[in-house]
């Protein structure tokens, strides 16, 4: 069906991609993969006719329907709904016709007309339109509001909705889960296994690429091969390749020892047998997918906090809004070092708004908020990104935001930093305007690392990243010392850093004790319309006597006295556990040489294998002395709450 034979792609004097010669049928779901800037978009433009190439020859059939999403969407008083139903151009061209027939009284026309109409389904568009932007995420209200009131994320939306409304025969998909929160994501990939046509897609998100393809076009250091199967069975195929570079082998095995040794550490935090579960899944996939990225050029990680202090923050019954009106309330947080927490719930139930709260940009109307001494919050949002100054080079950016270490610190370590997160040679003094929003993305997490937060409050931080960063971003997040509380859409990056689930829906915060599986079960049969609708905004009053506020304040504090023994005993475990997985980390690599199997060695053999076996018995101990402490805060906890 769509034929490349000996093609070649430039964009300016830059070499994209060179003699690729492949061939995709009918029917077929292409996931389109690359590294930012690999010529990823530029092949989905050979096929819309927008460039061609540099040498070879493209050919698809003449008759195909071709639908894709457009890049800008220009502000215009249409209802929304209409703006969707111009994606269907045969619909709309018999309207016009069927309006011209009218006007000259032309019955035999009409006829004729309104049978084509109701063969192309004219009869039910409207109820398809409508069902495209509730999946997406629009209410039905939002139908018939101009297209000029929506904000830009959600004009992709839009854009996203007219191109799913064609009825196409070849459906052209660039990273259409940029701005979509995670029903909207599970929505569209429904939407997508049932698409009955042929599908090339961009995008970042692997779960997703899991689920939807089955044949894979990966542009990689100048060429494009095709591998067949899903986005897994890509990075199994590319990982046994790459395997058999020994000047790789090294990296990979200590890439597999880090993952290792967070499978240990989480093994000893968890406490919920259904969490637990779905999280070992999770990541016994990361040690599979582990081999096809020991190359990435980003290895980032955060800078260590200079100080933890437990707990960093709590917040009880809080409520939060706009304008003296409560959004969502009873928000409950004690985060401390090591806290892994994610937010869920349908768009515009408040998930972000209690990001913002937590982050001091938004009042608390109710409740208290204690912070550690030494409390240093670094929050990523997609705004932030919009702050950013467009005639200032990343490492300008790094000298003025990044504090006074960055102030003082020499140009090398801050370029060697920069440099971690893909900002290498020159590019550290390029203007960022043209800046690509992945590499924005990039350059905000970078500021945030070096001002060594030691909580992490962060909004949808993947979108505009590529595989190969988010990969990064994981591994970073898996390293970090201190808390992470998290929006996100992607549902790898939640598998496998995310310990603790909260739903915000109903205006109101509450813990969610199951799994991404079970959240998607949840969401099916919770409505969303109404979840998505603000809570009735209440104005905040204060009907506590100030004897009762001082009761609850002495209630408050010796809650706080009597779990404060348990908190610092679960302290020294985890300082005490930390150390004994390091030195089974230790015995493990000595007993991975070869020559420890030497007869010479027996002895010495024999002494690592009784140390491992000592070791291993000694953080079993640990992990159920954590456990039992866990347990006993958790039930003083829950009957606190009642």
């Amino acid at each position: 069906m769509l034929n490349f034979s000996d093609i070649s792609i430039r964009r300016g004097t830059r070499s994209l991609f060179e003699k690729a010669t492949f061939n995709l049928f009918r029917g077929e779901k292409v996931g389109i993969t690359g590294e930012n800037g690999s010529g990823k978009s530029s092949l989905l433009a050979l096929v819309r006719g927008e460039i061609t190439p540099e040498t070879g020859n493209f050919d698809m059939p003449g008759n195909l329907a071709v639908a894709h999403v457009a890049q800008e969407l220009s502000a215009s008083d249409d209802h929304a709904i209409e703006f969707v139903l111009d994606g269907d151009a045969e619909l709309r061209l018999i309207e016009r016709q069927i309006a011209e027939a009218e006007a000259a009284d032309d019955g035999h026309r009409l006829a004729e007309l309104y049978g084509h109409y109701d063969a192309i389904g004219g009869y039910n568009a409207r109820s398809r339109a409508a069902t495209l932007l509730h999946g997406l995420g629009f209410t039905s209200e939002d139908e018939v509001r101009a297209v000029r009131d929506f904000s830009g994320g959600w004009r992709v939306r839009l854009n996203v909705a007219k191109a799913l409304m064609c009825r196409s025969d070849l459906l052209l998909l660039d990273e259409p889960t940029n701005h979509l929160d995670l029903d909207a994501v599970m929505w569209l990939e429904q939407w997508l296994k049932d698409y009955r046509g042929t599908l090339l897609l961009i995008a970042h998100d692997r779960d997703f690429l899991d689920a939807i393809c089955n044949r894979i076009v990966n542009i990689e250091q100048g060429r494009a091969e095709v591998y067949r199967g899903n986005y897994s069975d890509f990075e199994e195929a590319r990982a046994a390749r790459l395997a058999q570079n020994q000047a790789l082998y090294v990296r990979q095995q200590r890439e597999l020892k880090h993952i290792e040794s967070f499978i240990a550490r989480f093994r000893a935090q968890a406490s919920k047998a259904r969490q637990a579960q779905s999280r070992i899944k999770a990541l016994e996939r990361m040690q599979r997918i582990a081999p096809a990225h020991v190359d990435t050029e980003f290895t980032f990680s955060f800078l260590e906090p200079n100080k933890l202090p437990r707990p960093l923050l709590t917040v009880e019954d809080q409520a939060t809004g706009y304008n003296d009106t409560v959004l969502v309330g009873k928000i409950n947080f004690t985060i401390a070092p090591g806290a892994r927490i994610a937010l869920l719930g349908h768009n515009g139930a408040g998930k972000s708004t209690v990001i913002k709260m937590l982050a001091g940009e938004l009042p608390s109307l109710s409740g208290e908020r204690t912070e550690a001494k030494d409390l240093r919050i670094g929050y990523f949002a997609q705004h932030q990104l919009e702050q950013l100054k467009e005639n200032e080079s990343p490492l300008q950016h790094l000298r003025t935001l990044g504090g006074q270490a960055a102030a003082k610190a020499p140009e090398q370590e801050l370029r060697d930093f920069l440099g971690t997160f893909g900002f290498r040679g020159d590019r550290v003094f390029e203007h960022i305007g043209p800046f690509s929003g992945g590499e924005k993305a990039r350059l905000v997490l970078a500021l945030l690392s070096y001002l060594r937060p030691n909580l992490l409050l962060l909004d949808e931080p993947t979108n505009h990243l590529d595989l190969e960063m988010r990969q990064a971003l994981a591994l970073a997040l898996q390293d970090y010392s201190g808390a992470v509380l998290m929006v996100s859409h992607d549902r790898h990056l939640l598998r496998t850093v995310v310990d603790e689930f909260y739903i915000v829906a109903d205006g109101k915060a509450t813990p969610f004790d199951g799994d991404l599986d079970d959240y998607a079960k949840w969401a099916a049969t919770h409505p969303k319309d109404a979840a998505a609708k603000p809570v009735k905004a209440v104005k905040v009053v204060n009907k506590d006597s100030e004897e009762d506020r001082k009761q609850k304040q002495r209630a408050t504090a010796d809650q706080r006295n009597r779990i404060a023994p348990l908190k610092s005993e679960l302290g020294k475990l985890e300082k005490q556990l930390a150390q004994l997985q390091k030195k089974q980390t230790d015995v493990e690599q000595k007993l991975a040489a070869p020559d420890i199997y030497d007869a010479a060695k027996k002895s010495q053999l024999r002494d690592l294998i009784d140390e491992q076996t000592r070791l291993k018995r000694q953080v079993d101990e640990v992990e159920a002395a954590w456990l039992d402490i866990t347990a006993q805060l958790e039930e003083f906890t829950n009957n606190v709450v009642e």
